[in-house]
């Protein structure tokens, strides 16, 4: 190889490094304009066409859309968590709710062998238990008091992020195409395999945002529907947690539900007990299994434990990207493995 290509090899990688050391700050408003584009584009080009392919006004008009119908009631819905977490919050540290005291109204409630048997096993343990989970609900409302704070501090970051996203998207949108298409031709890949793997990641991340979290907000809506008919404060709160949790298949939602309807039964409240497990069961329950073939697709299903590692594992590592960007690496392990197999079978089969 001559040494003026070694040479531009090195320099293209040094360039390279710079440039996304560059854009590391900007990370997560240069994710979710791509996000916002891939999902939106299909509504673009319908946009597109209705103004007689002016490719300027058609992109200008989508990123109004995104903003409209996404952008600004998903702040005004992450504003109202924040405040009602932080009530709760309040509520805890004054003494109004006593998590501690309400562990231990569910104890006393249970029947008379139980609870002399956890007695007698470790008294010790049992109550740290119960500290464990007032200290736990502290720290959850002590979180969102935080986070009050934090977005009362970051204003001019969170404008100048959201400024950079919606600049982004606009290109995106007008030059969609264009980018894709030199960003195929200069992934050192065959024509086959890049567009395989682009078709799989637009496929990934129509999936997770548009599928799992319409299903996801159906099952919060739903259970803090239901929190709020049974009296259960702050519903508001306690819907937006189901909600989140939802995106996570097998657990879910019932993370939420399944221990207050517990409790209720555990203090003698069946009727709300019945209700929550009818709701939970029956109705949350199912929304996955109506609403996950038609908005997800046989085609882009990942098995459901490789979902819920991916996703916990992008969250824990990313925050809320996560929930796009490991479900996401997950299918593009998938994909780029399912062909390294196909290949190395076929290369088998030419040389037998």
């Amino acid at each position: 190889m001559p040494v003026q290509r070694i040479g531009f090899y090195i320099l293209l990688t040094l360039v390279t490094i710079a440039f996304v050391a560059i854009l590391l700050p900007f990370y997560s408003a240069v994710f979710w304009a791509v996000v916002f584009a891939i999902v939106f584009f299909p509504l673009h080009e319908w946009v597109q066409d209705r103004t007689g392919g002016r490719r300027s006004l058609a992109a200008a008009i989508s990123v109004i859309i995104c903003v409209v119908l996404v952008i600004v009631p998903g702040m005004m819905i992450l504003s109202a968590i924040v405040q009602e977490g932080n009530q709760l919050y309040q509520r805890v540290t004054s003494g109004e709710i006593d998590p501690q005291a309400l562990f231990e109204q569910a104890r006393n409630a249970l029947p008379d062998f139980l609870r002399e048997r956890l007695t007698a096993l470790d008294s010790g343990a049992i109550a740290d238990l119960g500290r464990r989970f007032s200290s736990t609900l502290m720290q959850g409302g002590g979180f969102f008091a935080g986070r009050a704070l934090v977005l009362g501090q970051s204003t001019l970051q969170f404008f100048i992020m959201f400024g950079v996203m919606l600049y982004l998207l606009f290109f995106l949108f007008r030059d969609g195409r264009e980018l894709t298409g030199t960003l195929r031709r200069a992934v050192p890949l065959s024509d086959a395999h890049s567009r395989r793997l682009g078709a799989k990641f637009t496929s990934v991340v129509r999936a997770t945002v548009r599928g799992n979290l319409i299903i996801a907000l159906v099952q919060g809506i739903i259970g803090g529907i239901t929190f709020w008919g049974l009296g259960i404060q702050p519903a508001f709160l306690w819907g937006a947690l189901m909600t989140m949790l939802s995106l996570l298949p097998a657990v879910g939602a019932a993370i939420v539900w399944l221990p207050v309807a517990i409790y209720f039964l555990l203090v003698g409240s069946y009727v709300p007990a019945v209700v929550l497990i009818l709701v939970g069961v029956f109705v949350i329950g199912l929304v996955d299994n109506l609403l996950r073939p038609p908005l997800v697709g046989k085609e882009t299903k990942l098995p459901d434990y490789m979902v819920l590692i991916s996703t916990i594992g992008g969250i824990s590592l990313l925050g809320m990207n996560g929930f796009v960007i490991g479900p996401l690496f997950a299918a593009l392990f998938v994909a780029a493995w399912s062909i390294f197999s196909e290949e190395r079978r076929r290369d088998e089969a030419e040389i037998a």
